[in-house]
């Protein structure tokens, strides 16, 4: 064969490389072809059949190609025969049972999860399902695209199983309940197979924006899309109204729906109705901590109604500040206030508010501070909410203590270490740049950062001074001392030594709101809730003093309701300050501390004796109740109250006694800080479930709290009307 033959050239001719997108071009054309022949034989058939015997192509491929029947006289007949056999099998796939359909691809057990006994990976942190995306096409696939929280890399998933519906509204879709999602790992992407819509949607708030379409159905859209439609349905019956409508059009669609949270609080049962008769005294120690107020309002601006353990309704109302009169000696720190006023929840019943403000002390007479800042550096605080929001506060801190107070900062993550010394504040460009140059990573040691941070404040103790440590982490201790009670029992004994400490949490999925807990309240300080920046200009820049300085510490209020004038009574929050009767006047017993400028409010909900609306039956063998006598008497009392406390550096408690009047009334001065902490109470009351408030609705709460706003400065009073809507909508009612 000579080497310039056209044979010799073809045997050694390269192929040419495959073209998909020429081979797919090449399909497409035929199949297109295929389907206008069969469209222009079909419109041929149905000219010659007689009128209103015009049959599908689907239908005559099937009668002439698989049947083989003769056209097309007998085409009709044949269609009818193939059009019942097709209801039939409809039919019988409508009733049929719920199945069950797998999606399946690639896996790699993710580094957050475990193996169970079947050998599948269980995931510590599923993600959410934030988009469902149909494809055109009578067969399409339906495409899931997951976006973990945090922009975390997306990582395979194990095998799911998803339970059929048995009755759908339309064809070509299928969404996954929340309880579905929430075993699904994070993958790139996750392909279902199906054709009929799952109706069984969760009366759960869900969030559902429209995207426009693209040109690639299995890539998500680009951040900077234009939004065509975001709206937030809350009942069922909406949603499958607007998931339908979606659908029809063949739109993209967003779904935003609720993680489970894994943040850890102690449970709770709220406070009873007591009889008088039964027991006439009730006992409780202050609290000034507000970090359930800041977490409520996270989850609200989430979208997302907060766990019931999480809302502490004293903490919501102590948020706020209130006008009750301040005391104007340092040696008796406060003076009560206390108010009468209808139940605005409970129709015949009585609203007793206990209101105190603690003396605020002078620039002058504030004392130096001994301050150390322990950070948590480990792993669990590598979030912008977490370390770098705990930097940027101390930072806000710094301008508001004096020039010769001190700070140290230690932080703990694998281990614990000293990264500043005691340091002068007018030095503040060495704080700050030590503080700058912490990096999380690691485990969490907080039991030894814990104990170094305490041997640093002994070391530079001021005896006259403030000795104080913040401790700010978001509670995921686990390395070391873990304990809750070894924990508090450490703090207990330290704070016999003049160290004080106060717990701000930071970041969300993983917070120990009962470690903060337990380490504020065993150690003589507060637990805030750092969730912005702005919050932590309100801890540490306006409220620094009532942080810092302390101006009476074990505080326990006490009030003895009288059985002449009370049937009933019902302390309204502080349930987790429950004290026995006896711990009053037990100077070992500890109990909460007041800082300068702090204000404190309890409220009891009273029945007065005649009244209908009590809840506990008189015993058969007990006499009946009388009327109030002599007003001018103690039958013109409702109770009497009774307050214990210590001065800083006193171990001896003080007391002082007030009684509660029938006509105290509400003085008009503070009439509307009386409403407003009455709205926040009830709020706080329908977040845990209402089960004492009767026919109070959100509106109402909204309804009494934006009448009674007045001054103020920093919005706080307007933020909670927004939130109390938030809540609304995110109820669903």
């Amino acid at each position: 064969m000579k080497p310039q033959s056209f044979e010799h050239h073809l045997r050694h001719a390269i192929p040419p490389t495959p073209d998909p997108q020429a081979r797919l071009r090449a399909k497409r054309a035929a199949l297109a072809e295929f389907e206008r022949s069969h469209l222009t034989r079909a419109s041929e058939l149905n000219a010659s059949a007689p009128t209103g015997r015009t049959v599908s192509v689907g239908l005559l491929h099937l009668i002439r190609h698989a049947r083989k029947l003769p056209a097309p006289n007998c085409v009709w007949r044949s269609g009818i025969a193939s059009a019942c056999v097709a209801l039939i099998a409809v039919s019988v796939m409508w009733l049929m049972p719920g199945e069950t359909r797998r999606v399946q691809w690639d896996y790699a057990p993710p580094p957050n999860s475990s193996l169970n006994r079947e050998g599948k990976a269980e995931l510590q942190n599923p993600p959410i399902i934030t988009q469902i995306r149909p494809e055109e096409g009578h067969h399409a696939a339906h495409h899931a695209t997951l976006e973990p929280e945090n922009e975390r890399p997306p990582l395979p998933a194990a095998p799911v199983s998803l339970p059929r519906a048995r009755k759908t509204p339309s064809p070509q879709t299928e969404t996954l309940a929340p309880e579905q999602v929430a075993r699904v790992a994070p993958a790139e992407e996750i392909v279902v197979e199906a054709t009929r819509i799952q109706e069984r949607i969760q009366d759960v708030p869900m969030s559902i924006t429209a995207l426009p379409s693209s040109n690639s159905v299995s890539q998500p859209p680009p951040p900077s899309s234009n939004v065509e439609e975001a709206v937030v349905v809350t009942s069922a019956k909406e949603r499958r109204s607007f998931l339908g409508r979606l659908f029809s059009r063949n739109a993209p669609v967003t779904l935003q729906v609720p993680q489970e949270s894994r943040d850890t609080f102690e449970h709770f049962e709220i406070n009873p109705v007591k009889r008088v008769k039964d027991e006439p005294v009730s006992t409780f120690s202050a609290d000034v901590d507000t970090a359930s107020y800041s977490f409520v309002r996270r989850q609200l601006n989430e979208g997302v109604l907060p766990q019931k353990d999480a809302v502490r309704v004293e903490e919501m109302i102590n948020y706020f500040d209130y006008a009750w009169p301040a005391s104007e000696s340092r040696d008796q720190p406060f003076k009560p206030t206390v108010t009468v006023s209808d139940s605005p929840w409970g129709e015949g019943k009585k609203l007793i508010h206990i209101g105190i403000k603690g003396y605020e002390l002078p620039v002058r007479e504030r004392p130096d501070v001994n301050l150390v800042l322990l950070l948590d550096v480990s792993g669990s605080m590598n979030e912008p909410d977490k370390l770098p929001l705990a930097q940027r506060s101390m930072a806000l801190l710094l301008d508001t203590l004096n020039s010769t107070d001190t700070v140290a900062i230690v932080v703990y993550a694998g281990a614990a270490g000293e990264v500043l010394a005691p340091t002068p504040v007018k030095d503040k460009e060495t704080i700050l740049q030590a503080l700058n140059s912490l990096e999380p990573g690691g485990s969490t040691a907080g039991a030894e950062g814990i104990k170094l941070a305490y041997e640093l404040a002994e070391r530079n103790f001021r005896k006259n001074g403030v000795n104080r440590i913040l401790l700010a982490t978001d509670g995921d201790f686990n390395v070391g001392i873990t304990n809750r009670n070894e924990l508090k029992g450490f703090v207990e004994r330290e704070r016999e030594k003049g160290v004080f400490l106060s717990f701000l949490g930071f970041g969300e999925g993983n917070y120990r709101d009962d470690i903060a807990q337990a380490l504020a309240q065993n150690g003589n300080g507060v637990a805030a809730y750092i969730d912005t920046l702005n919050e932590a200009r309100k801890v540490l820049v306006q409220e620094s003093t009532a942080s810092l300085f302390t101006i009476a510490k074990d505080v326990k209020l006490q009030v003895e309701f009288n059985p002449k004038t009370v049937a009933e009574y019902r302390l309204v929050g502080y349930e987790k300050r429950k004290l026995n009767r006896e711990d009053f006047n037990n100077d070992k017993v500890d109990a909460g501390d007041i800082g300068s400028g702090h204000a404190v409010t309890a409220i009891y909900e009273i029945t007065p004796v005649g009244s209908k609306a009590k809840l506990i039956d008189n015993s058969r063998y007990e006499g009946g109740e009388e009327a109030a006598g002599d007003p001018r008497g103690k039958a013109g009392e409702y109770g009497f109250l009774r307050i214990r406390y210590k001065l800083p550096d006193s171990s001896r408690s003080k007391l002082i006694e007030q009684p509660i009047r029938v006509d105290a009334g509400v003085p008009e001065r503070i009439k509307e800080d009386v409403n407003f902490s009455t709205a926040v109470a009830g709020f706080g009351q329908l977040l845990r479930g209402g089960n004492y408030t009767g026919s109070l609705t959100y509106e109402e709460v909204i309804r009494q709290a934006s009448g009674a706003i007045g001054k103020d400065p920093y919005g706080y009073r307007k933020e909670f009307v927004e939130l109390v809507r938030k809540a609304q909508k995110a109820r669903g009612m």
